[in-house]
């Protein structure tokens, strides 16, 4: 039986990502987004939760979200768990952290909105490959609408 580790997140940048780069040259953008589940309670009260999720990203697609998210932006990201091990140079205890290496993202809402109007345009998409980033950005496929207006110095 095949195992599947995806996760798909829609949400909003808590402050503007961190880039940088490795010996190699690839780019590295860290991040994380706020996503809230809101519910009522029995007695009819509005509850609600706030989940913070740290997102890396690396090559092209990295790159790309350095430059055009901004702290508040609405954001689709895709791409997997993934837990890391450390021991704490102080006490020497294990620590854990896990974070979403997502290897797709598209932005959502207007340009230059500041994430004002989350999904009130058709998102602009940047992909990477199965290799951590080396793929192309890929636009959107669907034709017509908003899409169209946006500025052409975009590159994806």
């Amino acid at each position: 039986m095949a195992s599947v580790n995806k996760v798909i997140l829609i949400g909003n940048l808590g402050k503007d990502p961190e880039t940088r780069y490795l010996p190699s040259g690839d780019a590295v953008t860290n991040f994380s987004i706020a996503t809230t589940e809101k519910w009522k309670s029995k007695s009819g009260e509005q509850q609600e939760h706030t989940e913070w999720h740290r997102i890396s990203m690396f090559g092209k697609v990295a790159e790309i979200a350095g430059e055009y998210l901004k702290k508040g932006s609405p954001v689709y990201v895709e791409g997997r768990i993934r837990t890391r091990k450390w021991q704490d140079k102080e006490s020497g205890q294990d620590k854990y952290s896990t974070e979403i290496v997502a290897d797709r993202m598209q932005l959502l809402g207007s340009r230059g909105s500041g994430g004002a109007e989350p999904m009130a345009r058709e998102p602009a998409a940047a992909t990477a490959g199965a290799g951590g980033g080396t793929g192309k950005p890929q636009q959107s496929k669907k034709g017509g609408g908003a899409f169209d207006q946006m500025d052409d110095d975009i590159p994806f």
